[in-house]
């Protein structure tokens, strides 16, 4: 940004002061608009701003803990400069507003950058807009996912395996990439080689390799994951335009990885090149979109992975969402209700035979949310994991061979040990962390 866009700095501490400040700051600078808008959206932990041109003005939203907030009507001429500004900064075609584009920019926060992905949108009354915030501060250590005790020990245990595959799978927005850059921040060491493949590079690491995917260039995650283990195939040029053999071959020479992040696996053959990496000594980590643990198994066959293939490759299954933290300010313990406590009774049966919860009965409190300016009035600060972990081990890998229904293998799971999200969840509720309508919002009843 310019020289009017000083460093971003905290200040703003709700949303009510955020609209305020907007809606009063019209005949300003559209730089200091901007500033205004960036520097709210990161003092309230905002991953997104929303910006959407209406007949009688552009509503600007904000996404705070996985929900989208008001904050905000702007004049449409005011918004029009806002999104020509924007465009500028992001070197998006200025004349082009009936079609997508994508970009991206960086803004000064304190004594670093942070960088901003910006996308925009034709629509009846103009050009919508959306800023994914990539703020550095929201890399955190494994410590910080919200993994119970138990299952950070059998997490921190394969992380530190020198070969095989980490999945870690759930829907948009459910923190995976956060988990995996978690991971990455755990391990990471002058005596080992980390490489990436992201789509795009979210967040940058010190003392790892970083690469991203252009789809324009002929550079997707297959041809990348060819160079890096020996399995490439077509042509190279200087241009970039793809990997054969031979030139893969150098290329692992070179780079010698020894950790392997995928961004995502996305078709069949980025998961038979990840399957044969983890199979030749290397530790891959990677994500998949599925609705659960055993559901990455049914999703690997039909990318073409041998059930052979699965069960030796992949060391650990991680799935998982967020959840909402209750606020600490607001919230207040409260007597459960009868079904409430039905409800807990069942859903943590088995987990309680594995390990100590607190005691459930007609007395059990849990926390309820009230509403404060802390928290805009939602109730809730924050967001936390919740995960299950599906370990394949040998007796796993036998049973996948044998059975490739996913109902099958998340019975077998648990049997052999593994907790549902929901278990997790429904724990968490027990310890005041978050709220039964919380983890039924994002798990299901």
């Amino acid at each position: 940004m310019d020289d009017s866009a000083k460093k971003i700095n905290d200040g703003i501490k709700n949303i009510a002061e955020l609209k305020k400040k907007i809606e009063t700051s019209a005949d300003r600078p559209i730089t200091e608009i901007i500033e205004t808008l960036l520097k709210g959206a990161i003092c309230l932990k905002s991953s997104d701003i929303h910006m959407e041109p209406e007949e009688n003005g552009a509503k600007i939203r904000l996404r705070i803990d996985g929900m989208l907030q008001d904050a905000a009507i702007l004049d449409l001429k005011v918004f029009q400069k806002i999104v020509s500004r924007i465009k500028l900064l992001s070197e998006m075609m200025l004349n082009v507003s009936n079609r997508p584009q994508d970009g991206r920019f960086t803004a000064p926060i304190n004594d670093s950058e942070m960088e901003i992905r910006t996308s925009t949108l034709p629509s009846k009354n103009g050009e919508s807009i959306v800023l994914r915030l990539l703020n550095p501060k929201n890399l955190i250590e494994i410590e910080g996912l919200g993994l119970r005790e138990d299952l950070l020990e059998i997490f921190q245990k394969e992380i530190k395996k020198p070969n095989g595959m980490i999945i870690v799978t759930g829907p948009t927005g459910s923190g995976k990439t956060t988990t995996l850059y978690a991971v990455l921040k755990g391990i990471q060491n002058s005596e080992i080689k980390i490489i990436t493949i992201e789509d795009p590079i979210e967040y940058h690491l010190n003392g790892i390799s970083q690469t991203q995917v252009d789809p324009n260039k002929g550079f997707d995650f297959a041809s990348e994951l060819k160079s890096m283990v020996g399995q490439g195939s077509g042509a190279v040029s200087s241009g970039g335009k793809g990997y054969d053999f031979a030139s893969g071959l150098r290329s692992i020479v070179r780079q010698d990885p020894d950790i392997i992040l995928i961004g995502e696996i996305r078709d069949a053959e980025t998961a038979g090149i990840a399957i044969q990496a983890a199979l030749t000594g290397h530790l891959v980590l990677s994500t998949l979109h599925t609705n659960d643990a055993a559901g990455t198994i049914a999703r690997l066959m039909n990318l073409g992975v041998k059930p052979s293939d699965i069960g030796p490759a992949v060391n650990v299954v991680i799935a998982q969402r967020l959840v909402r933290k209750v606020c600490k300010k607001c919230s207040e313990l409260k007597q459960a209700e009868k079904q409430t406590i039905e409800k807990m009774e069942k859903g943590l049966k088995n987990l309680a035979k594995k390990i100590d919860l607190p005691k459930i009965d007609s007395t059990l409190k849990i926390s309820s949310v009230k509403g404060c300016v802390e928290c805009n009035s939602t109730g809730y600060k924050g967001r936390v994991g919740i995960f299950e972990v599906m370990i394949i081990d040998s007796k796993m890998e036998k049973f996948i061979l044998e059975n490739s229904s996913t109902s099958a293998i998340e019975e077998e799971a648990i049997k052999n040990g593994m907790t549902t999200m929901k278990e997790d969840g429904l724990s968490k509720v027990l310890r005041g962390i978050t709220t039964m309508e919380e983890v039924e919002r994002v798990v299901g009843e």
